[in-house]
């Protein structure tokens, strides 16, 4: 029916109903939500609407409402999304049109935007997307033409591309 339920951990608002207080228990967050993800302790809803939630610690800016404060409920960020993931302290969105946004952390260019600074607002990072994913600190995503992207914090190679260097931008994995 599309509610959200919560239960666990609760010290950044990462539960997302209002409170600090950790739950053993499920209790109900909201409805209407047709995806979710969570990072180490932040949560990303998006709603049938396409309408972006977010809610929990934000120390990076990684819910993407422009503050670095956390929530304990959730917050609009944006509408036109169709899909979401979450890192351990960055976040990724893709919206409709297959642009890919990202912000939150960023030290070792798991945002993709080509810097190594944090963004607490959604930046767009590029378009023809159609899936993407999100680990600890590194991201991945798929293009409407097959290829696979990868970006991010690359020290055991989980990046695909040969080396074991951080990659601020996306960069193509395998061939075409």
């Amino acid at each position: 029916d599309g509610s959200v339920w919560a239960w666990g951990g609760n010290q950044y608002g990462q539960l997302g109903d209002g409170t600090l207080l950790s739950k053993n228990m499920p209790v109900k967050i909201g409805s209407g939500y047709s995806a979710m993800d969570g990072g180490f302790a932040h949560s990303l809803g998006l709603k049938t609407d396409g309408t972006l939630w977010a809610w929990g610690d934000n120390y990076n800016g990684q819910l993407g409402d422009g503050t670095m404060v956390d929530k304990k409920a959730p917050v609009l960020i944006d509408s036109g999304y169709a899909m979401i993931a979450a890192g351990d302290q960055h976040s990724l969105a893709l919206k409709t049109d297959g642009t890919l946004w990202a912000w939150g952390a960023n030290y070792y260019g798991q945002l993709g935007d080509g810097t190594g600074v944090n963004k607490n607002v959604p930046v767009q990072i590029g378009s023809g997307f159609t899936l993407i994913a999100a680990d600890y600190d590194h991201s991945l995503a798929l293009k409407s033409d097959g290829t696979l992207w990868a970006w991010g914090s690359n020290f055991y190679g989980q990046l695909g591309d040969g080396t074991t260097i951080d990659k601020y931008s996306p960069v193509q994995i395998g061939g075409g």
